[in-house]
Order: structure tokens, then sequence, then C-alpha cells
């Protein structure tokens, strides 16, 4: 019998608590300076809790900003609720972790995509990526996205 290490999950639940760590931050102190989130997930994950109309209108993936107005953030182990406003009618979400397909903070060219393609024989399929062309994936008018170019952490290490 082989064991191996479940690298791709490691990962995933290593960048799901820095996501985790992060919004616990702006629940406690708001976000700091030009911050600001674009968050992309899964309409149809079994745990999202979305209005209705949300869920009718982006029946596959919704992409939420929190910038300049967001109330009630609760950050837990498994996800985190916030209300947010849709054309001057808030409206309470909740996205676990495991919903996230993107986590995208513009304002320091800092972005995580969470893959996750089906492969028999390719471990490393399920493994977030950190994106190079933050723009691609903030881009919320944009229908047709485009694949990301995967950075080196070696390029984020100081010498």
């Amino acid at each position: 019998m082989t064991a191996t290490i479940d690298y791709g999950n490691l990962m995933h639940q290593a960048m799901r608590g820095l996501i985790q760590k992060v919004l616990e931050d702006v629940r406690d102190t708001g976000l700091p300076g030009e911050h600001h989130f674009f968050i992309t997930f899964d309409t149809q994950h079994p745990d999202v809790e979305i209005a209705d109309w949300l869920s009718d209108r982006y029946p596959g993936e919704m992409t939420v900003v929190m910038q300049h107005w967001f109330d009630n953030l609760t950050v837990t182990d498994e996800g985190f609720a916030i209300t947010l406003n849709f054309g001057d009618a808030p409206e309470p979400l909740y996205i676990p972790y495991d919903a996230i397909k993107t986590f995208v903070d513009p304002s320091v060219e800092f972005g995580l995509r969470f893959e996750t393609q089906e492969s028999e024989d390719d471990e490393e399929d399920d493994a977030p990526q950190v994106v190079e062309d933050i723009a691609e994936i903030a881009e919320i008018a944009e229908p047709e996205k485009k694949e990301a170019d995967v950075v080196s952490l070696d390029s984020f290490r100081k010498t």
C-alpha cells in the first residue's frame, strides 16, 4: 500500500485559511487603505445561502465586491456571512470557503484561483494558483475568462 501526501488538498486548506484570516482582520478593523476584494463563488454549492433572485440571476457563479459598503460580516471556520448592497437593496449572503473560486485584492495585485478540475492522474490540478494577471480574474464585466499564468512563489521571496 502506497500512501501519498495530498498536496492539493493541503494547499486548499492553507489558502482558505489565509482568506479566513484576512476576513477576520477586516471584521475586526475594517478594510485598510485601498484594499477591496472580488470574490467569485459557486452559487450552486449546497451550503451557499443567497436570495432566490440572485441564484436565478447567477445560476453558476457570482462575483461580489467587498469595498465601500458592507455590513454584518461574520467569519467562521467554514465560511463567512455578509450583507452587501445590490442596487440599494441590502442582501445577506453566506459563502462557505469551499464554494470560493477566486479571491482577488486588486489594490495589491494579489489573487487566488481554486481549480477543481477532475483528473485521475494529475493530483496538482486541484491546487490553488496564485495568479499573475489579477485584472483577468477581477474583471466582473468580462463574460469570457482566459486562463491565468501561474506565478512561482520564488518571485515573492526577498533576497
